[in-house]
């Protein structure tokens, strides 16, 4: 009889754990010992407050703050298209005290302005998404759709002669609708506004028909019975609108989500990288986190920085093809 067996299945596991005990606190020594956090870190925010973006770094940088007992304040710089506050961040220290909290506009504006302050792939050291939040495609209910075959039915027999409204050039409502003209071969005519809110009034009152919201601006009208949905931009349909399909069960492939995500400028130290990772990863995991994001129709992510940037990239080729089909041309 070994040894092992002599001294029973307790003492095997007792060995086994106390050896996998230092591959779980690896991230925790790398980071204590290059003094991680050493002074309060900070979250830019490149928009204003109260937005999808603010919401989640406010979130984020609360439970970073607990855990890795640095104080993380989060620091609105909006203007440019996002493009001030991503700035500063590109051009930051990589020591892992200035981070970025970005939405999906970080890789749409290189193909919308001739002029962007940062290279979105080169620039950042990609840390994790943190969530994806739907657009609804909404109708006003003057319009004789109730399905989203129905709207490219109708738009195929009315090319030209459908408008839609966007939160501005460039945005994630005009890119989604864009998205759909290109993968069905429609022609509706774009409508801009400067911001989402006048944009919803004009399609409340019907002064233009169609437009992709994101869920948290459109429930409450979708709700009240004044804006019909027609369907949700992610892959799947979400939980703050189940019975609303994915314009996916009708356009296949389709997917046009905002996601949000924090990264730091390009050479910061893996070990912090990672760190910051796994402290994300393990909030996004937490019923209340969970809770919270659910109630703005957002979905928790939390992958790997390497899926991260993997999914920048891929949303740069995917909206220079949107871009290119819709004849838009960089300002």
């Amino acid at each position: 009889m070994n040894a092992v067996a002599r001294q029973g299945p307790q003492w095997a596991l007792r060995m086994f754990c106390a050896a996998l005990l230092p591959a779980l606190l690896l991230p925790q020594v790398a980071t204590a010992q290059i003094g991680y956090p050493s002074k309060p870190v900070r979250l830019v925010v490149p928009s204003a407050t109260g937005g999808g973006t603010d919401i989640l770094a406010r979130v984020i940088a609360q439970k970073l703050s607990e855990s890795l007992g640095q104080q993380f304040v989060v620091d609105n710089r909006p203007g440019a298209g996002q493009m001030i506050g991503i700035e500063i961040v590109a051009k930051s220290p990589p020591d892992g005290h200035t981070l970025v909290m970005a939405a999906s506009t970080l890789a749409i504006n290189p193909i919308m302005y001739r002029k962007v302050p940062y290279d979105a792939v080169r620039d950042f050291s990609p840390v994790t998404q943190v969530a994806t939040l739907a657009n609804v495609l909404v109708v006003h209910p003057s319009l004789p759709v109730k399905s989203v075959a129905e709207l490219i039915a109708l738009a195929k027999q009315r090319p030209g002669q459908i408008n839609f409204a966007s939160a501005g050039i460039g945005t994630s409502p005009q890119m989604s609708v864009e998205l759909l003209k290109s993968m069905a071969g429609i022609d509706m005519v774009h409508i801009p506004y400067k911001g989402t809110a006048p944009g919803v009034v004009d399609v409340l009152s019907g002064q233009v028909s169609v437009m992709a919201p994101n869920v948290l601006t459109a429930l409450p009208h979708i709700k009240a019975g004044k804006l019909r949905a027609l369907g949700v931009t992610t892959a799947k349909r979400i939980d703050a609108l189940p019975e609303i399909p994915a314009i996916a069960e009708s356009l296949a492939g389709y997917e046009s989500s905002q996601w949000y995500g924090v990264l730091a400028p390009a050479g910061s130290p893996r070990e912090i990288v990672s760190r910051l990772h796994v402290e994300i990863a393990r909030t996004l995991r937490l019923v209340d986190v969970r809770e919270r994001l659910a109630a703005d129709g957002a979905e928790p992510v939390g992958g790997s920085p390497e899926e991260f940037a993997a999914l920048i990239r891929s949303e740069i080729e995917k909206w220079t093809r949107v871009a290119k089909a819709a004849g838009i041309r960089p300002e």
